[in-house]
């Protein structure tokens, strides 16, 4: 009974999430109609909803699409910088941000696109870099040209007084001037500068959509774009959903947990980067 084994699947599902036990189902019993309405629904009715929303999604609208692809880009302009999240935003159900919860925040987030991207190792053989499996973003000293470098430089308009300022990353050895630093350490610094003109051609943005009929189910989205500045012309768009059962005492960030289509699970917290050096691609170092 293919009802019967779903029932059961999704339930270890909300043990597993930290669902209270006492509200969920003890055993199994004759299906029942489903209420339209989420609030009316049991857990376990909320959660067997929320995840065909999102395989539905996964299947009809999510996606990257690349329209056109632009090769040897030094630099972007940001045109949104994820703000900070703490267990407050990871647990709201209506938090903006939901889709993109690992993703790296404020300066870390300016940082995944200055950076390199590494081989993972597996027993101390790098796995070569494909589209199917990416690498790490890297800020670490390494000397030498990297492979696959991050972009140059990095744009982004402040809101507060509306002056674009440019921020580049630089390696020093703090270690000669502070003696807190372990002799020969070398630390990667971002410096931020206001920017020159002409302003970068291409610009990155996202929208964060909080869909009442959606979020009720668990199911939160967003969309990444990538965008001629000078043209208005969409380059390519990264739609994302991610699904989560509730908060609970268990699992008090479920949104941290949450499923996600597309996913960049090696490489999370810089999942934006990842689709952008696609279709600007950084130059690379001589």
């Amino acid at each position: 009974m293919k009802w019967l084994n779903r029932a059961y699947w999704l339930l270890a599902l909300l043990l597993l999430a930290g669902c209270d036990a006492g509200q969920a189902p003890m055993q199994a019993s004759a299906p029942e109609p489903v209420p339209s309405d989420p609030a009316a629904m049991t857990p376990l009715q909320r959660a067997e909803a929320g995840q065909a929303l999102w395989e539905e999604k996964c299947r009809t609208l999510a996606g990257e699409k690349i329209y056109k692809t632009v090769a040897d880009v030094e630099g972007l302009v940001l045109l949104k910088i994820r703000p900070q999240a703490s267990d407050r935003e990871w647990a709201d159900p209506n938090w903006p941000g939901a889709a993109f919860a690992r993703e790296a925040r404020q300066d870390e987030y300016i940082n995944s696109f200055l950076g390199y991207e590494e081989a993972f190792s597996f027993g101390g053989v790098p796995r070569t870099i494909t589209k199917e499996y990416r690498g790490a973003i890297n800020t670490s000293y390494s000397p030498g040209p990297k492979q696959y470098p991050g972009y140059r430089y990095v744009d982004v308009i402040n809101p507060e007084d509306g002056q674009r300022y440019r921020y580049t990353g630089r390696w020093e050895e703090p270690w000669q001037y502070d003696k807190s630093y372990l002799q020969g350490y070398i630390k990667f610094f971002l410096d931020k500068t206001l920017a020159p003109e002409p302003s970068p051609r291409y610009g990155v943005t996202f929208e964060d959509h909080v869909i009442p009929a959606d979020r009720a189910l668990g199911v939160a989205s967003s969309t990444v774009r990538i965008i001629d500045l000078k043209t208005n012309e969409v380059l390519g768009e990264m739609l994302r959903y991610a699904w989560s059962t509730p908060a609970s005492r268990a699992n008090p960030s479920p949104w941290l947990a949450a499923h996600k289509c597309p996913s960049h699970a090696e490489a999370a917290s810089s999942a934006t980067r990842m689709f952008v050096d696609q279709v600007l691609i950084p130059r690379k170092e001589q």
